[in-house]
């Protein structure tokens, strides 16, 4: 398993320039960005390929070494045009990321199916993975649903992102995990929860600012790791309300380090600032 990531969830009121530093500073090695906004009108931060502001993103993060691990979010809808997200992919494939994260967001299986194929297609120009997140109050709900989508597209850049929360939270399992094809489960993004979820009314609120720190809940995150592929990408998205942000990345970055180390899933050669 490779150096520690941190989702932009975990504190999307930072600007992509401000969370490198950030997130640096605090310990980790990559950062997801969100680009693109999840709905019209939430929050994200657009960078054109080739503008200044690239031009300042990318060498903000040269200077700090830092890499960026996937850019987000597309909701895969009834009304997607593919064509629409090829400037997006095209900022993605000038930061160097590895996927672009989108949601199952259509009902009709088979639009959504093709949809995913053609962004495959298209994202593969650029160099990227595209990665599929299932979410329960999501019509792709299921670890099951995401990689029957996948599976059925085809395309050998298509992906199923694994998030803790999600897949707890809709019912899943570590079990379900082995027979699947490891090469569809190529991230994973780390939280913590206790393990009886809270009523249907608040699954969003939990996902979205309630999480806790791996090693703090009793989601059974040790053997999720056990049963994913030993290179698969480590990211850590952890949105909690109340924690000053500087504060909230710090304690993301060393909980879970410890939590990784004191498991010994993550390699002696990967650090984070403040240990050794």
């Amino acid at each position: 398993m490779n150096g520690l990531g941190v989702a932009h969830l975990t504190a999307l009121e930072l600007a992509p320039t401000r969370l490198v530093r950030e997130a640096r500073r605090a310990g980790f090695s990559a950062v997801g960005l969100r680009l693109h906004p999840v709905m019209a009108d939430a929050l994200a931060y657009p960078v054109a390929a080739g503008s200044q502001a690239m031009r300042e993103l990318r060498a903000v993060m040269a200077g700090e070494g830092m890499h960026v691990s996937d850019i987000e979010f597309v909701s895969l809808t009834a009304r997607t045009q593919v064509a629409d997200y090829q400037a997006l992919l095209a900022a993605g494939a000038e930061l160097g990321a590895a996927s672009l994260t989108v949601s199952g967001d259509d009902e009709d299986v088979a639009r959504l199916t093709g949809n995913f194929a053609a962004l495959c297609e298209l994202a593969r120009g650029y160099g990227l993975r595209v990665d599929l997140e299932f979410m329960r109050w999501r019509p792709v709900a299921t670890l099951q649903q995401a990689c029957a989508v996948v599976t059925g597209a085809g395309q050998d850049n298509g992906g199923v992102l694994v998030d803790a929360l999600h897949l707890f939270r809709s019912g899943g399992q570590v079990a379900e995990i082995a027979p699947i094809n490891p090469h569809l489960l190529r991230a994973v993004q780390l939280c913590d929860a206790p393990l009886q979820a809270p009523a249907d009314a608040l699954i969003i609120q939990e996902a979205r600012e309630g999480r806790l720190l791996p090693g703090q809940g009793q989601l059974p995150l040790a053997p999720l790791l056990a049963a994913l592929s030993g290179d698969v990408s480590i990211s850590v998205e952890v949105p909690s309300a109340g924690i000053p942000v500087e504060q909230r990345l710090q304690a993301a970055a060393r909980a879970t380090h410890d939590w990784l180390h004191g498991k010994r899933l993550l390699s002696p050669a990967v650090q984070v600032a403040g240990h050794s």
